[in-house]
């Protein structure tokens, strides 16, 4: 019904930047919510930045001052440019969107930070 597909990841240096991307596709109507998590395996899905479809946007301590999530409502699409990254902020990223009361999760997108 509904599809989100992240991308933007990669391998970066430390102190380096990322701009992911999360387009959702399929049956979107409207979107409420929308969020960026991570997660390493064998660790629990944490959460990094959520914007609401106003606009209002909140961080994970760790990410606040180097990271900005951002949305395009006219092309369903949400972002998160990450600066200065850390190897700490070596993760799959994943999107969460929540579409007429459902939440649907993407496929993740790999970021990988060393030297």
């Amino acid at each position: 019904q509904v599809q989100l597909v992240e991308s933007g990841g990669g391998l970066v240096q430390p102190g380096g930047s990322l701009r992911l991307s999360c387009a959702a596709s399929g049956s979107v109507f409207r979107i409420g919510d929308m969020g960026w998590y991570r997660q390493a395996p064998g660790e629990e899905r944490e959460l990094v930045a959520t914007i609401t479809e106003s606009g209002n946007t909140n961080y994970a301590d760790s990410v606040k001052g180097r990271f900005t999530i951002s949305r395009n409502n006219a092309m369903n699409t949400i972002y998160l440019q990450m600066n200065n990254l850390k190897s700490e902020d070596t993760f799959v990223y994943y999107c969460l969107a929540y579409v007429t009361g459902r939440a649907y999760w993407g496929q993740g997108t790999q970021v990988t930070v060393s030297s």
